[in-house]
């Protein structure tokens, strides 16, 4: 057991204590420390069974030369039956997207084909044609229902394939993200309009033009939920539904981006030419120039640069990253450091173009939406093995379903808590510095400051010290002493200036001003 992971360094020492008391109570704390150390690294062991497993090369050998049939071969049964390739010539290229548990997988077809599986039992539980051009296809809060965005407006459908609503104020849209803590369904649409609409009540909180023209590049960084928009001059811009404006525009490439993605859970993440790392700290992104770049989202400076062209990128639970260009899948891993370097390489079919790919969550698998159909392939130690049930659990039953889209609507936070930073909720706000003083208020204080300088009292001086024009004379120098503050604060509220200063004779002043000078007489 991993019990030193748990220890709080090295013990106090005993020895060298004289006061018994004191020594007795240290030997009993030392002991609960051991004693909860162990039972931490007990639940470890038993409540986190499972740690993920990378390909390890023997001598020379490398990673990325093991095609998949020797990896198949090599994994348990159960594992060994996930990798397919589904052939689907007619109605291609196909777009892929995995409920957040990992359980089911939403397929559609550009020429109006969609399907839902599950993929843990591979049954397919819907399929039909909606004879339409299908751009995107997203899920939204559970496999139930569904978002599709067709020739010209986004359709809503449960997962019988029965519409239930169509988004008109949406327009042609491009591309859909769902935003599943605020249950918001963003989309960009042909004139590079962006609308959030929330599912739950039919509201719609935003409509903003990006004013970068026509964008198909889009993705949310589930850190913060902000929206993440690749555009035609190489900008990256982010957004969220209380600002008319872009909270960051980047310019990212010189020439257009082809894709963005963001991190999940901890690890980088990815899409189409923009992915984020840790925290939502890091941002990838792919261009026509044929670059990846890794930006630091803190400094907005680029820590990684690659020369390499890909269409669609994601990042993996674990921090792996896949990227797509024409019929080549290529995944890299972060050796430590932000040094990605190449892991894995598959290559499909010659003329097969691939459009999307994506990682599927809990699971060692990479998905692919290609123009001849889908393909699924193992890449070893992209998912993360453990899950957390109250999140998200691949083996709910019915009645854990419907428990968890309760709480989701109750716990549902409101459109103003996306802000690129959400540590900033639930923190003390700072003081504001404190605001100029109205002329109104100056004359008050001026008014009890007089007051309080006549009323002050004097000690009886002899020898004629006394006498009452002294006294007045006093009294008046003591009231211009107290207004004296008051009156330049007044001053600078007015605006008025000071007296200019005179310059004396011996100041030289610039050439340019020389010919306003007085002249000396002569």
């Amino acid at each position: 057991m991993k019990v030193e992971k748990y220890s709080r360094g090295k013990g106090a020492d005993l020895k060298a204590l004289r006061d018994k008391k004191l020594k007795g109570q240290l030997a009993v704390k030392e002991k609960l420390y051991g004693q909860s150390a162990k039972a931490a690294a007990k639940a470890e062991k038993w409540l986190m069974p499972s740690e993920e497993g990378f390909l390890e090369p023997d001598g020379l050998e490398k990673t990325y030369r093991f095609p998949q049939e020797s990896i198949v071969k090599e994994v348990d049964l159960l594992s060994s039956r996930k990798p397919f390739d589904m052939i689907l010539p007619v109605l291609g290229p196909y777009t892929i997207e995995y409920t957040s548990n990992g359980r089911y997988m939403l397929v559609g077809g550009r020429k109006g084909h969609l399907a839902m599986m599950d993929m843990l039992n591979m049954d397919l539980i819907k399929e039909f044609q909606v004879r339409e051009t299908v751009h995107d296809v997203a899920f939204l809060h559970n496999e139930q229902m569904y978002a599709v965005a067709q020739k010209k407006y986004p359709y809503i459908y449960n997962q019988h394939g029965v519409e239930i609503h169509c988004l008109k104020e949406h327009g042609k849209a491009l591309k859909l993200q769902f935003l599943p803590k605020h249950f918001l369904l963003a989309s960009i649409n042909s004139f590079g309009q962006l609308h959030y609409q929330d599912v739950s009540t039919g509201e719609m909180i935003a409509n903003y033009r990006t004013g970068l023209g026509r964008t198909d590049v889009m993705r949310v960084n589930p850190y913060n939920a902000v929206i993440g928009l690749g555009h035609a001059g190489g900008k990256v811009t982010m957004w969220k539904p209380t600002s008319v404006k872009p909270l960051v525009t980047m310019l990212c490439h010189h020439g257009p981006v082809t894709a963005v993605a963001f991190d999940r859970g901890g690890h980088l993440m990815a899409t189409a030419g923009v992915d984020f790392d840790r925290g939502g700290h890091l941002m990838a992104t792919a261009g026509v120039d044929s670059k990846i770049k890794i930006w630091d989202l803190r400094k907005y400076e680029v820590i990684k640069s690659y020369a390499a062209p890909a269409q669609s990128l994601d990042f993996s639970q674990k921090g792996l990253l896949a990227c797509s260009n024409g019929s080549q899948v290529e995944i890299y891993r972060d050796f430590g450091g932000h040094d990605y370097r190449l892991y894995m390489k598959h290559r499909m079919m010659k003329g097969y173009q691939v459009g999307k790919v994506l990682f599927r969550p809990y699971e060692d698998i990479l998905g692919i939406g290609h123009s001849m159909g889908l393909s699924s392939i193992l890449v070893p130690g992209s998912g993360e093995p453990n899950f957390d049930t109250f999140i998200d659990n691949p083996m709910e039953t019915t009645k854990q379903k419907r428990e968890k889209e309760i709480h989701a609507l109750l716990d549902k936070l409101p459109p103003d808590t996306i802000m690129l930073n959400p540590n900033f909720i639930a923190t003390v706000r700072a003081p504001k510095k404190k605001e100029k003083t109205t002329k109104k208020e100056i004359e008050e204080e001026m008014e009890e400051a007089i007051e309080a300088a006549k009323n002050t009292g004097h000690k009886k001086k002899t020898k004629g010290r006394s006498k009452p024009s002294k006294r007045a004379k006093k009294k008046e120098e003591e009231v211009f002493r107290a207004k004296r503050p008051l009156l330049e604060q007044s001053k600078e509220v007015d605006g008025r200036p000071g007296k200019k200063q005179r310059i004396g004779e011996g100041v030289e002043l610039p050439k340019a001003l020389q010919r306003f000078s007085k002249k000396p007489q002569s």
